[in-house]
């Protein structure tokens, strides 16, 4: 049987908030750019939010450690989120 071992991705890039240039990241621009194309990330005026520095960070995290291809992580990172957002909600109706 096969095992994957799944590394947690949950580390935050920058702590603060706000627009930082894509060449100033340990990415290549290509790589941002042609992610940006695809609509898994922002960029404005080779800019990106630190937001999206987080999402990226997650993406490449998963592609690295599962193996999956760039649209396979993307969906993974969605229902990650989602997973995320309904653990929230249950969270908040519990303390209700």
């Amino acid at each position: 049987m096969k095992r994957y071992w799944i590394q947690t991705c949950k580390e935050d890039v920058l702590s603060k908030q706000g627009w930082v240039s894509i060449h100033t990241l340990e990415y290549h621009p290509e790589l941002l750019q042609r992610l940006a194309l695809l609509g898994v990330v922002e960029i404005r005026h080779e800019r990106i939010h630190t937001r999206e520095i987080n999402r990226l960070k997650k993406l490449l995290c998963l592609r690295r450690s599962l193996g999956v291809n760039t649209a396979g992580a993307v969906i993974i990172l969605d229902l990650l989120e989602k997973v995320e957002s309904l653990q929230e909600q249950v969270r908040q109706l519990q303390e209700e």
